[in-house]
């Protein structure tokens, strides 16, 4: 599993026993079901481990002592650090496939809400939340960086066309255009057909920079709309204007204790996702997408880039939608369950990636 270059990725040195392994897995575990600090005794009591309190305490002092865990100044027992949680992901979480209840509640949600972009990346981020009780994330495509798969004019009325460019895989965005009012339905077709054996198979993003070269030898052609198109690029083939995430689930993470007892922490969320750019860019990040799709990243605490400090960690996977990518993710306090949230993520990620999900999209 990709993690973020940072100081507090495991090296050589921070190579663990096997009793310390264990111990700092149960830790772990228990501290993310429990959302207290773990005692000795408490493991000793909870788990067959051959091992008295005492000796439990000593390789918990030991791995304190090492960075792996934390000692909190009212409480006997001990929390994981942002590096205990990271030799956790990295290396001692068993990990778990998707249930298949999960997996239905998932496949039944995104084929409700195939038909339309929008509500289906909506419905991405709101399953996520639900199912994580955390926040999730979903930033949809470039379309300028998709490819053109047709462009069709519908007519609204006798001076408005309705611009509909689809991309391969599904994808589409719409604009309406003003036009000279009498236009005949022929003449519009045909110009547009005249567009589409010219553009089809470009990135939007190519259209955008190239369309005047193109067609040039065609811009004065009698409806006007090869040149109408022309004065358009910036807004027919760039991204659209009301923004590519979508989260849900802000009701679930506001819930967790550790927003709730610490208003700072919580005030850096809230300002968090009033930042779309900020947020575009964590997910947009090289750490947040591994060469392979659909494979989750994890980044915890202070490897994130943002500079909110380590209150909060996020999985994140890039899923494929024809010939497009985007980003799925779930963010949530340090102490969430990194084995059912990566789970879900990747399951969400390969339900997204499917070949006839793309189709129906």
């Amino acid at each position: 599993m990709k993690s973020a270059t940072h100081p507090y990725r495991p090296t050589r040195r921070h190579a663990l026993t096997e009793r310390e392994s264990e111990i700092l897995r149960l830790v772990v575990s228990d501290f993310i079901d429990t959302a207290g600090p773990v005692g000795s005794r408490a493991l000793a009591r909870r788990y067959m481990l051959g091992l008295s309190p005492a000796s439990i305490r000593n390789t918990m002092s030991d791995l304190e002592e090492r960075g792996f865990l934390d000692h909190p100044h009212t409480s006997a027992g001990r929390v994981p650090t942002n590096l205990g949680y990271r030799v956790f992901v990295d290396q001692l979480m068993l990990r778990q496939a998707l249930s298949q209840e999960e997996g239905r509640l998932l496949r039944e949600g995104l084929d409700r809400a195939a038909t339309h972009n929008e509500v289906f990346l909506k419905e991405c981020s709101r399953l996520l939340g639900r199912l994580s009780n955390l926040l999730g994330v979903v930033l949809s495509p470039r379309l300028s960086l998709g490819i053109l798969d047709r462009m069709e004019a519908v007519p609204l009325s006798s001076s408005r066309l309705m611009f509909v460019i689809s991309l391969r895989g599904g994808l589409f965005k719409t604009i309406v255009l003003e036009v000279e009012s009498g236009l005949e339905r022929r003449d519009v077709d045909a110009a547009v057909a005249l567009m589409n054996e010219r553009l089809a198979g470009l990135t939007l993003d190519d259209i955008r920079q190239t369309y005047a070269s193109r067609m040039q030898d065609v811009s004065d052609e009698k409806t006007g709309i090869i040149r109408l198109v022309l004065n358009s690029t910036a807004a027919l083939f760039s991204e659209p204007s009301d923004g590519r995430l979508s989260f849900a689930g802000a009701q679930h993470i506001l819930a967790q204790p550790e927003f709730q007892e610490d208003p700072d922490a919580l005030r850096d969320l809230i300002g968090l996702l009033e930042e779309e750019d900020v947020v575009v860019q964590l997910f947009e990040d090289e750490a947040a997408n591994p060469s392979d799709p659909g494979r989750a990243a994890v980044r915890i605490g202070r490897e994130l880039s943002d500079g909110k400090g380590d209150k909060y960690s996020i999985v994140t996977a890039s899923y494929l939608l024809g010939e497009t990518t985007g980003t799925i993710g779930i963010i949530g306090p340090t102490r969430m369950d990194y084995v059912r949230v990566v789970a879900l993520v990747e399951g969400m990620a390969a339900l997204l990636g499917r070949p006839d999900r793309s189709a129906q999209h």
